[in-house]
């Protein structure tokens, strides 16, 4: 499998070849964590914005138009997710409003975050965790080592489940698309026919020349 080219892989794991995923997944998570650490983000924002990347590839898959453009929408889709976390999260530091120099810093107290950009984060790791909490121990067991920053290989995670590697990315597959179709995360999660209309999947468009 580890030398099938992506042109191949990609239609294979659009309809449903979970060996296929495996492979993309092993091939490209090391592309997704190297854009992650190279916004500086680490510990739960890594593993979220890792965790979302993927949950978007597996609703965009089918979609893509061009095999050869995945590694392109994926370092685009990554960005824009790690934009996104980190903005927030800077927006959303204590900050002392007597110090002369937060003007000079921020530019003007309009760039402080909205409440309602707050909420939203805090609303949708919400959901995250409740689609996670709705999925088997053991697909929170798997993603939850997969996850991790930096994340557990095929190997370490296999022996730490006592299964076979050859397991663990067709389980990652159909526990990404479960934890995909909970109702919780529906909200943020773009319909099917909207890919490309907003966000990381506009983006992930451009990157794959549609």
């Amino acid at each position: 499998m580890s030398d099938r080219s992506v042109t191949v892989l990609v239609p294979a794991a659009a309809r449903g070849d979970e060996a296929a995923w495996a492979e993309l997944v092993r091939r490209y998570t090391p592309l997704v964590y190297s854009v992650i650490r190279a916004h500086d983000l680490g510990g739960a924002d890594a593993a979220d914005v890792n965790q979302t990347v993927w949950l978007r590839l597996v609703e965009y898959l089918d979609r893509l138009r061009d095999p050869q453009a995945l590694a392109a929408w994926l370092a685009v889709t990554t960005r824009r997710e790690c934009y996104r976390m980190t903005r927030l999260g800077r927006r959303t530091q204590p900050v002392d409003p007597t110090d002369v120099a937060l003007d000079a810093y921020h530019g003007s107290w309009t760039d402080v975050a909205a409440p309602d950009e707050e909420l939203l984060r805090a609303e949708r790791r919400q959901a995250l965790r409740e689609g996670f909490a709705q999925l088997p121990p053991r697909c929170q067991e798997l993603l939850s080592l997969l996850t991790t920053d930096p994340p557990l290989s095929y190997r370490d995670a296999a022996d730490r489940l006592g299964v076979p590697i050859g397991s663990i990315g067709p389980t990652q597959a159909r526990c990404l698309r479960r934890l995909r179709d909970c109702p919780a995360l529906a909200p943020y999660l773009s319909p099917a026919g909207t890919a490309g209309t907003k966000g990381g999947d506009r983006d992930g468009a451009v990157a794959a020349g549609r």
